[in-house]
């Protein structure tokens, strides 16, 4: 077991506790009532399914710079509402990437989180609609009519996830992995298109989180950044690992598509072993990024387990 898992914290009932909260925010906020079955399919795309590490990262975050995430029932505790809505605004972006990614006219996939995808399940149209009525939801997420989170925050969160998931970001680093099918590309090609498609919306999570209770100081806010950058990268390396070492079962997903596809990926680029070992060097560079930080290893303890999770996961 590594040293993230282990000593005082623990990260089982940590992260139970937070998914708990997560679900029951997101099962509220998404209406199964929406018009002509929308709500259902919804529902569908991003309830009981996923690693929600978005989620967990922002959480994670928000407590290193000294969010109550047991305050979360308390009304006056605009911060503790602030990270736990950004915490599902993030996650019904990704779920939105997904229903759109896994379309035909995109990567063309069946299987997603255990299940059939929107499309399959759905109809192309509806899972069009999908992945826009969660798009929108999540900025609904961050902007609450109630009063309940500080406007301030309000405006730096939408900020950060509009960039995110636009073409600076996520759809930016789609398109280019769209374009490069069967294409040979140099590390630093496959850096840049990964720091874009699935990094950008890493970073924002841990951003997210960072900004629940206003912008912290220049210190922890680019020691996180860090942080992020390198879980980010780790994550997408380990992801072509197992797209290569795993089976559909496990993975929840279908297996060995990048290859079949001809996508570039970093076992197809560096090797089986050297990708190994450069998800190792971003795990401990993660955590290097944590010391930096000048936040306790107890503030931190969630985002060190997280990193951890990250580059030891199987699926």
């Amino acid at each position: 077991m590594s040293e993230a898992f282990s000593g005082a914290f623990n990260f089982k009932a940590w992260s139970e506790a937070r998914l708990a909260q997560v679900e029951q925010v997101l099962k509220q906020g998404i209406d199964g009532q929406a018009p002509a079955g929308l709500g259902e399919a919804m529902r569908y795309a991003v309830l009981d399914g996923g690693k929600r590490l978005r989620p967990l990262l922002v959480l994670a975050a928000a407590e290193a710079v000294g969010v109550d995430l047991e305050a979360a029932s308390v009304s006056d505790q605009p911060a503790t509402v602030a990270a736990f809505r950004a915490a599902c605004a993030v996650e019904l972006i990704h779920a939105y990437s997904l229903v759109h990614d896994d379309m035909p006219c995109m990567d063309n996939d069946v299987l997603r989180r255990g299940k059939p995808t929107v499309h399959v399940k759905y109809g192309e149209a509806q899972a069009l609609l999908v992945g826009d009525g969660l798009q929108a939801l999540a900025f609904e997420y961050l902007t609450p009519l109630d009063g309940s989170t500080d406007l301030q925050v309000q405006a730096l969160q939408v900020g950060l996830l509009a960039r995110a998931a636009g073409y600076q970001g996520m759809a930016g680093g789609q398109a280019i992995d769209l374009a490069s099918v069967g294409l040979p590309l140099t590390e630093a090609q496959l850096r840049q298109m990964h720091r874009l498609k699935t990094g950008a919306l890493l970073l924002c999570s841990v951003q997210l989180g960072a900004v629940s209770a206003g912008k912290p100081s220049t210190v922890v806010a680019e020691s996180l950044s860090h942080y992020a950058q390198s879980l980010g990268l780790a994550f997408q390396v380990v992801d072509d690992i197992l797209d290569v070492t795993s089976d559909s079962v496990t993975l929840g997903k279908t297996a060995g598509k990048d290859a079949a596809a001809d996508k570039p990926t970093y076992v197809s680029l560096l090797g089986l072993t050297q990708a190994q070992e450069l998800a190792q060097q971003l795990h401990a560079e993660s955590l290097a990024a944590l010391n930096a930080s000048g936040l306790s290893t107890t503030a931190t303890a969630a985002l060190r387990a997280l990193a951890s999770q990250v580059v030891e996961r199987k699926n």
